[in-house]
């Protein structure tokens, strides 16, 4: 009797085990790795919003050869520790061979190695130099502080300011960004009289702006993510600082708008080429979308890690779920028409993309068209 409801027990188990791996292989499991709490939330959660849209559009088309996406997010709350535990868990017991994110480049840094040695391909929005030489398995489809913080310089240079003070974040990405900056500009006859930091969180910046209004620069350059960089704005022109304010594209964020008020009118900023009106009909059919799904218009982070579900997608369609040949696939990608703009990416697995300067107009983020 015990032995025959041995046998059964063992059969269930066995069809059990059969049915739940059918089930699995019914859908690709991809990780996504994003600040969906803490001060760079709102990067996080737009980068989610265009996973999402990507995925809709996906799966209501039949999914990838048949079989639909699924994804599982983590929170890094743009730390790295959050981030090494989060990457662990997606590898380790979600058991996805691809990544979309992470967004902070301090935190890309901490998983690369993991995702390296793992061999599973991730996608990152990060900019730091340092992630060029990452691995031959990490990808970012989003432009290296060296363009941005050249960008920047040469910018600076044609307007004819040529005393400059630096505040940035202390983290991977503001020394990143500021070095390339620095370097560039210091080559082309500028000087910068004084680099100042600050960590992440914090709101008082008063101690760094005295100091830099001491040197009297002719422009300010910021370097950080629009919460903090809000308090900046502000406090700085409570202060009576009128120095031009320039900054990178972490800066745009309604809570730059939110803290600093018209204390942000005529701020100067690079960012990725991606323009939210652009008459272009790939940009155009997404904006209806995203409009449609979110009741706002798309920005820059939306539209990057959008077009990084799409590519991932693309490639798992070309080559199956195999990381080697989704890494391969990647580095012989040529011009993807993505809406944040045409994708290749380098033999370090950088994307070759422009470059376009924004201002902060009636409390809007607009493109300066030159």
């Amino acid at each position: 009797m015990q032995k025959g409801l041995l046998v059964i027990a063992l059969a269930i188990i066995l069809v059990f085990g059969v049915i739940t791996t059918s089930i699995a292989e019914e859908v690709y499991k991809i990780g996504a790795i994003l600040p969906l709490s803490g001060d760079a939330a709102q990067y996080g959660e737009w980068g989610k919003r265009g996973i999402s849209l990507a995925v809709d559009e996906i799966n209501s088309k039949g999914g990838i050869n048949g079989k639909k996406i699924e994804v599982v997010y983590e929170d890094d709350a743009a730390e790295p520790k959050k981030g090494v535990s989060a990457v662990n868990k997606l590898i380790n017991v979600d058991k996805v061979k691809v990544i979309i994110g992470p967004i902070p480049s301090t935190v890309t840094l901490a998983v690369a190695p993991i995702c390296e040695k793992a061999k599973v391909v991730i996608m990152s929005s990060s900019s730091s130099p340092a992630i060029t030489k990452a691995g031959d398995y990490i990808f970012r489809n989003w432009p290296s502080d060296d363009f941005e913080g050249s960008a920047m310089a040469n910018y600076v240079i044609k307007k004819k300011y040529r005393n400059v003070a630096i505040l940035h974040i202390n983290n991977e990405y503001g020394l990143g960004v500021a070095n390339v900056f620095k370097t560039e500009f210091s080559k082309q006859g500028g000087k910068v009289l004084i680099t100042e930091t600050y960590k992440q969180g914090i709101s008082d910046m008063r101690p760094q702006l005295i100091k830099i209004k001491k040197y009297n620069p002719e422009a300010i350059y910021l370097v950080g993510h629009a919460k903090e960089n809000g308090h900046v704005v502000k406090q700085a022109r409570e202060l009576n600082i009128k120095a031009q304010i320039l900054g990178t594209v972490g800066i745009e964020g309604p809570d730059l708008i939110n803290i600093a008020g018209d204390s942000a009118e005529g701020l100067v900023y690079t960012a990725p080429a991606f323009d939210p009106d652009s008459h272009d009909p790939t940009v155009k059919a997404y904006q209806q979308e995203y409009m449609k799904k979110f009741g706002k218009k798309s920005e820059i982070f939306a539209a990057t890690t959008y077009d990084a579900t799409k590519i991932m997608a693309l490639m798992i369609g070309k080559t199956g779920y195999n990381p080697d040949a989704i890494k391969d696939g990647l580095y012989k990608l040529k011009d993807y028409p993505g809406v944040s703009g045409k994708t290749n990416f380098d033999r370090n697995g950088d994307v070759i993309k422009s470059v376009m300067f924004k201002t902060v107009k009636n409390k809007q983020f607009v493109p300066i068209k030159e």
